[in-house]
């Protein structure tokens, strides 16, 4: 007891003193990027009348859409300006106290869709749902039906998102945490909790495979161009692991690029370029307690609110997406530094030309013209 009483005494002191020195230094702001351009406060806005957090976007075989999970349990499809947002899926139908745009403490109860991806051929929308695992919905949308809802004999508490090998007929698939739910996931960052995963869901054989484990905070994950390999974004770490599917390094993993940030989605450009939303960039407070888990676990004890600890973490309100080439490369940094339209995003759909932006904090969704 005394020495928890102590580790929370340091902590609070150490936060503290640098609060007092640091809070008009730059230390305290958001790092800025070399070659950043600051235009994504140019982006219109499409707004999610009574719904919020459009976390994952995605455009069905036919280029209509977009499609969009939001807080509540649905995924909605944007119909234009006449029609507006319609209700296309849901992911359990146990609505009945379901109508509240924004509750976290009922989405075990209604589902929160996160990654979405169609499968080109068939047209059926396959889903991320945090708390109900894998589904699949056809293209008429509707009631959704489980597909993975356990892994190794446990459930799925935080399924995040996937991609499709439509030529395999698999889908590969993250879970963020097995011992958090998608409403914990502050707890899950500041805890060092490395429990994530990435996995395979093989259509045929109905087998779901652990490729890999041990990642912190498992987030969006995205198939390269020619097939040989994953993407996955590592939330805590501001890591992107590339996970080999072919080639002699098959079934190992490495660092494919290391971003001063939280990243979240990742999606491919028809080029096989990536683009991936930062939740937010890391100042200097913010990498000093994502790598000392003992500081987290100590913050997680203390009175803060949700928003509290938010502001610890993240500092300033402002969006950041990056371009990376197929080996890595940052090629292109777009921004809204000051939030003035975009903020805490979750993910870039690269389509026709434009960047669709989502965010799983605000009740909108953002639409930046490339041209």
């Amino acid at each position: 007891m005394k020495m928890k009483l102590k580790h929370i005494a340091i902590t609070l002191a150490a936060i503290s003193i640098f609060l007092a020195v640091y809070q008009d230094h730059h230390l305290f702001k958001p790092p800025s990027i070399p070659g950043s351009h600051d235009l994504l406060h140019a982006s219109e806005i499409i707004q999610l009348t009574g719904a919020f957090g459009p976390e994952s976007i995605g455009f069905d075989p036919k280029g209509d859409g977009p499609y969009t999970g939001v807080a509540d349990g649905r995924v909605l499809k944007w119909e234009g300006d006449g029609r507006g947002w319609t209700d296309f899926a849901v992911t359990t139908s146990e609505r009945k106290e379901c109508g509240r745009a924004f509750a976290p403490e009922m989405e075990h109860i209604c589902g929160r869709p996160l990654g979405l991806r169609f499968d080109k051929k068939t047209g059926d929308l396959y889903i991320a749902d945090a708390y109900f695992g894998l589904q699949v919905v056809g293209p008429n949308g509707g009631l959704a039906t489980p597909v993975v809802t356990e892994v190794e004999g446990q459930r799925l508490l935080f399924t995040n998102d996937l991609d499709i090998d439509e030529v395999e007929d698999v889908i590969y698939f993250t879970d963020t945490s097995t011992g958090f739910f998608r409403r914990q996931f502050m707890a899950s960052l500041l805890s060092g909790d490395n429990t994530g995963r990435l996995m395979k869901y093989d259509k045929s054989s109905k087998e779901v495979t652990v490729l890999l484990r041990g990642l912190a905070f498992a987030n969006g994950v995205a198939m390269s161009k020619d097939r040989s390999f994953l993407l996955i974004a590592e939330t805590t770490t501001g890591k992107m692991i590339r996970y080999w599917l072919k080639g002699p390094n098959a079934g190992k993993s490495d660092i494919f690029a290391e971003l001063p940030g939280y990243p979240d989605n990742v999606r491919r450009n028809p080029e096989g370029e990536f683009w991936v939303a930062l939740h937010a960039k890391k100042g200097p407070l913010a990498n000093w307690i994502t790598s000392n888990s003992w500081v987290g676990k100590t913050l997680l004890k203390l009175p803060l609110t949700f928003k509290q600890l938010h502001k610890l973490i993240v500092l300033e309100q402002h969006a950041t997406a990056i371009k990376l080439s197929e080996e890595g490369e940052v090629l292109e940094v777009l921004e809204d530094c000051g939030g003035k339209s975009l903020k805490f995003i979750s993910e870039v759909e690269e389509h026709n030309g434009k960047l669709w932006v989502g965010s799983v904090m605000m009740p909108f969704i953002g639409i930046y013209n490339l041209s």
